[in-house]
């Protein structure tokens, strides 16, 4: 799929949020992702032109961050945190399920186009591991049979809901909301992170620790 003038004019409403051009490179690059799923050479080019630096320097902000990526997603993406305590409680095996049941390595596309899948080094959600993301929405708590069942769903075009978002969007639809343009999604999906992720806080208060110098003193 081709860059379009307004592509253009939207990577230029990006632009404008900065008093620095090249500070909006990185939503630049996900507007470009999600038009052609991927950050391709053509894109790289376009923002280079735009924010005034020279096409080897965008190509090296692409090139550093995993999120960008350098040949076409599927319709939809599986990152699979295999760090060591999502690795040790399952994350590990639900990657290896995964690339077995769809006969694709890291970072490759099944062949019908539907899924890519990733491993990840960490997904900042070590209370819910082993977790998952699809199209960068948490799947918290999830086991193979629970991640092939949402891969069934994927592929067969189902709903799916996130633990802690929206219903899942799509790859393309994702890195456009991460681009910065609004999907009207903010406020889908059950914010139930909470009482989990403050447990730690909410036990240090039950025993009277108190804060000292940002940390907890019993």
């Amino acid at each position: 799929m081709a860059l379009t003038e307004e592509t253009r004019a939207q990577l230029l409403e990006i632009v404008a949020r900065y008093p620095v051009p090249r500070s909006a490179l990185n939503p630049m690059l996900h507007l470009v992702q999600s038009e052609e799923g991927y950050v391709s050479p053509e894109g790289i080019e376009l923002c280079a032109e735009i924010v005034g630096l020279a096409p080897a320097e965008v190509a090296a902000v692409a090139t550093f961050y995993t999120m960008y990526k350098r040949r076409p997603v599927g319709e939809h993406h599986i990152g699979v945190c295999v760090n060591p305590q999502c690795g040790i409680l399952g994350g590990e095996a639900i990657f290896d399920a995964l690339s077995s049941d769809l006969e694709i390595g890291n970072d490759e596309t099944s062949a019908d186009g539907k899924i890519t899948i990733e491993r990840i080094e960490c997904q900042a959600a070590c209370t819910y591991a082993p977790v998952a993301t699809v199209d960068w929405e948490f799947m918290d708590d999830m086991s193979v049979d629970k991640m092939r069942d949402v891969v069934a769903k994927l592929r067969s075009g189902e709903e799916v809901q996130s633990s802690r978002g929206p219903v899942v969007q799509g790859f393309r639809a994702a890195e456009r909301a991460i681009a910065g343009m609004d999907d009207g999604q903010a406020d889908a999906g059950a914010n139930n992170a909470d009482a989990n992720m403050q447990r730690g806080l909410t036990v240090a208060k039950e025993q009277g620790m108190p804060a000292v110098d940002g940390g907890l003193k019993s």
